[in-house]
């Protein structure tokens, strides 16, 4: 049993491996051609549509988890930029990594990964405006931001290279992580307790995973490999993307800087937010 296990577990990370180093190699390099300039121009204009639209271009193309997103809000903040947009931004940035999205395309299939990505999109946008019109731009603290650094890149595949590699170092045991969970569920866990017991008919594991999600900190990235396995042994898709997206929209660390930033009305509507649109997404999933 241990054995296949181990099989089980080096099938999936080798996969992983080279999805991860190619994938994040091309988009490390695609990244050079990105006018940030003229992303941030549009992020600051008057029209909140457009601006919303660049937001969550630019959460896009910057591959940033939940914690580390809180230096460039702090940083828009910092340039007045328009507080919703500065919101569909905290949110959309963690569940829109292109190296993640791209592994999730081939692992758990483009239609649910398009699904997905329209899904939080759309709900960061909703939330983003939304926060905004209820006021909570009067709950953020005035906050000096340090240690901040923007950095304008040029097309360099040495330069590709160093960021593939700084980024595997902080991606990527969460990627192998995630595999040897994967692996161990695959060969230890019964699939017709995990059909049983997490199947399709059982909807209210919809909102417990979402809540669920939050305090365990699994990261988007080791939920790739979990998701597969557990979708593959009969766990309904919705809770499975519930867990997904509460997993990566929010974690504790990230809560805990929020609240350096943010007064505790504001925190305790991001987690409120975060769960409702991993809730409502997995109901979604259900319905498609």
């Amino acid at each position: 049993m241990w054995l296949e296990t181990f099989k089980s577990f080096l099938s999936i990370a080798l996969e992983l491996t080279v999805l991860f180093v190619a994938i994040s190699f091309v988009i490390n390099l695609l990244q050079s051609y990105v006018p940030y300039e003229k992303v941030e121009k549009y992020l600051s204009g008057k029209n909140k549509g457009l601006a919303a639209v660049f937001a969550l271009i630019f959460a896009f193309i910057t591959p940033f988890c939940s914690c580390s997103t809180i230096p460039v809000v702090v940083n828009m903040l910092k340039k007045k930029m328009p507080f919703s947009i500065v919101m569909v931004f905290l949110f959309s940035s963690p569940v829109l990594d292109p190296t993640i999205i791209t592994i999730m395309g081939v692992i758990l299939g483009w239609k649910v990964t398009i699904i997905y990505t329209i899904i939080t999109a759309v709900f960061s946008v909703i939330i983003g405006f939304t926060l905004e019109a209820f006021g909570f731009e009067k709950s953020v603290k005035n906050v000096v931001m340090t240690g901040y650094k923007e950095e304008s890149k040029k097309f360099d595949v040495r330069a590709a290279l160093r960021e593939t590699l700084g980024l595997m170092k902080s991606v990527y045991p969460y990627l192998i992580l995630g595999a040897a969970i994967g692996a161990i569920i695959h060969s230890l866990v019964p699939t017709n307790w995990i059909a049983g017991t997490f199947g399709s008919d059982n909807w209210w594991i919809v909102p417990i995973a979402a809540i669920v999600g939050i305090p365990l900190y699994i990261r988007l990235s080791s939920m790739i490999p979990i998701s597969q396995v557990l979708i593959a042994k009969g766990m309904a898709l919705g809770p499975v993307m519930a867990l997904m997206i509460s997993s990566a929209g929010a974690s504790l660390p990230e809560v805990v800087l929020l609240k350096s930033i943010f007064k505790k009305e504001l925190v305790i509507t991001f987690v409120a937010s975060v769960i409702t649109m991993s809730t409502v997404s997995g109901f979604i999933f259900y319905l498609v």
